[in-house]
């Protein structure tokens, strides 16, 4: 009787915890009304879209909401340079996706990025009901992120894009090879992951390194990459990834722009659009 009465209270407060939590979400847009935002924070429009900015985890965040959220709520997470050629994004916000943002910049997608990304990701699926699948978008250093991110949770990947990005830290910031390298960032990326240079020759979780698990859950890859890139070399870091994966028997995309060094996007950003709007939906032909 003992034992049955306590089953009986912990059920209770379990109950009413949960009840509790469920009161307190901030609802979305589309479930409260128009005029209540989903999510706390300093209201202002981007690109004519209302964004949200706060702080989550210690980091900067940023939530842009869709006019008219698509089902499920999908969404597509950006890793660097929020704003910066945000063609894809604006159109993926037509189409009824989020568009979010954390900035972990400053750890080169080291174990303490993923677990900010991973304090983040819970709060919007739990808070806020997102997608429990994510887009991912990364940018030069915001390969890092979002490929170890997604190593550490494949389950939880739709796809990736990647634009010019950092496959190996030992190209960029670390300038071992052809790239011009960051002396200032590379000590900076060893004390984010806490290795010595030595240690770091020898680290073996790279993007590069570590794709099986991407490739075990079928996660499609893009990529945007110029040839002439010398900051972060194509050879380096998209081509090593790309024979990787494929050997794997992953599925990439490799998008080659002719004579471009390090720069973003593509002036008809339908490829991209297109790709993530399959990967969503992979029955659209």
């Amino acid at each position: 009787m003992i034992r049955m009465t306590g089953i009986i209270i912990r059920t209770t407060v379990l109950l009413s915890l949960i009840i509790l939590f469920s009161l307190t979400i901030p609802l979305a847009a589309d479930e409260r009304g128009s005029s209540a935002p989903p999510i706390p924070g300093v209201l202002t429009q981007w690109n004519g879209f209302a964004r949200y900015d706060f702080v989550l985890d210690s980091r900067d965040c940023v939530i842009v909401a869709p006019q008219t959220p698509a089902a499920g709520r999908p969404w597509i997470w950006r890793a660097r340079f929020f704003g910066h050629r945000p063609e894809v994004d604006i159109a993926l916000l037509n189409e009824g996706f989020y568009l979010v943002y954390m900035d972990a910049a400053d750890l080169y997608g080291s174990p303490k990025a993923v677990e900010h990304w991973n304090q983040f990701y819970r709060y919007l699926t739990l808070a806020h009901g997102f997608h429990p699948k994510a887009v991912l978008e990364g940018m030069s250093r915001g390969g890092l992120i979002i490929y170890n991110w997604a190593a550490a949770n494949p389950d939880k990947t739709t796809c990736i894009y990647a634009d010019a990005p950092v496959c190996d830290f030992k190209s960029w910031p670390g300038g071992k090879g052809k790239g011009k390298g960051s002396p200032g960032d590379w000590q900076k990326c060893l004390k984010a992951y806490g290795l010595t240079e030595e240690q770091a020759m020898q680290y073996s979780h790279n993007p590069i390194d570590n794709l099986a698990p991407l490739a075990k859950a079928r996660v499609p890859l893009l990529h945007v990459h110029g040839d002439a890139d010398d900051v972060v070399p194509l050879e380096e870091n998209t081509r090593i990834l790309e024979a990787r994966y494929r050997q794997l028997g992953g599925s990439i995309q490799v998008i080659v722009k002719n004579g471009v060094g390090h720069k973003h996007g593509l002036e008809d950003p339908a490829p991209i659009v297109d790709f993530i709007l399959k990967s969503c939906n992979p029955s659209t032909p």
